[in-house]
């Protein structure tokens, strides 16, 4: 067996030495070159070489989306317990050197990062919710995720980060508060639905008596308009007998006949239409004969004064 010549070792030292200094960052992830434990650049997805034995690869850092989910709890000015579901979507702020610096060097290691941005926003929800009742934060997931992101956008970018999103998925109390908030619920739901039952029996009353009165007013008319008629009928009838009796009286003149007989006659026939016409059931007449006798006298009268 032969021995390597010294050319040949010092030949396998070099492209050993060179090889050890290349290396390569995949995408989405950059990478934090220290030499002495002090920072000196940052590398980017790719081929890169290094300095060997001297400069180290302190830390690979993602750029990518991270998320996490969040349960915690929560108490509320009413003192209400209050349990929280969520989910954190956060990112490295920029891939600019001070931002990677404050990436890779403010926490020892994503666990510490990690259960310092949980509490903070644990924290800062608690803070929210204890200013408010129960009966509130149902309604207030919106303003809950923008108090958030107001208090803690400011600290996240002094660590490197920024938050992209929080989704509160679940806001539930505790099983007694959860029964009286649904007879709370039930309650008004009733209340509401006897207000409306007394305001349709309203509106269904008044309809009903401005019919009713309609329906008086019109019979009223009807009645006004009937009455004008009959009073109309009468005046013509009254008209027309007095005609009648002129236009005979003034015949018996002419041929010298005896009146009495044809106004007797006319009285007879007015009785009779009264008796068939009329809506009672009895006549009253003095059959004296004096009494006819005046009646006759009178009848007389009113023909005599008609032909004058």
């Amino acid at each position: 067996m032969e021995y390597l010549t010294l050319p040949v070792i010092l030949l396998i030292i070099v492209v050993a030495f060179i090889f050890s200094g290349i290396y390569t960052v995949q995408q989405g992830t950059i990478v934090v070159i220290t030499m002495f434990g002090k920072y000196r650049r940052v590398a980017s997805p790719g081929l890169n070489i290094k300095i060997p034995f001297l400069e180290k690869i302190f830390r690979r850092i993602s750029i990518q989306n991270r998320s996490v989910e969040l349960q915690f709890q929560a108490i509320t000015k009413d003192q209400a317990n209050v349990n929280f579901k969520a989910m954190l979507l956060y990112a490295v702020f920029n891939q600019g050197e001070d931002a990677i610096k404050n990436v890779a060097f403010k926490f020892i290691d994503d666990r510490s990062l990690m259960q310092a941005l949980i509490r903070t926003i644990e924290g800062s929800i608690r803070a929210f919710v204890a200013t408010k009742n129960q009966s509130e934060i149902l309604a207030l997931r919106g303003e809950i995720i923008a108090h958030v992101k107001d208090q803690i956008d400011t600290q996240l970018e002094t660590w490197g980060y920024h938050l992209l999103d929080l989704q509160i998925n679940d806001i539930s109390f505790d099983e007694e508060i959860m029964k009286s908030m649904a007879k709370v619920v039930s309650s008004n739901n009733l209340k509401a639905a006897a207000e409306n039952e007394g305001q349709a029996l309203l509106i269904t009353k008044t309809k009903a008596a401005e019919a009713e009165g309609n329906a008086i007013k019109i019979s009223a008319e009807a009645e006004k308009q009937a009455a004008q008629l009959r009073g109309q009928g009468v005046a013509l009838f009254r008209e027309e007998v007095a005609r009648g009796m002129a236009s005979a009286a003034k015949e018996m003149e002419d041929a010298k006949l005896d009146a009495s007989f044809i106004l007797f006659s006319m009285w007879t026939e007015s009785i009779k239409h009264f008796a068939e016409n009329g809506k009672g059931n009895t006549i009253f007449l003095d059959g004296s004969i004096d009494k006819m006798h005046r009646s006759m006298e009178e009848l007389m009268s009113v023909t005599m004064s008609n032909n004058k």
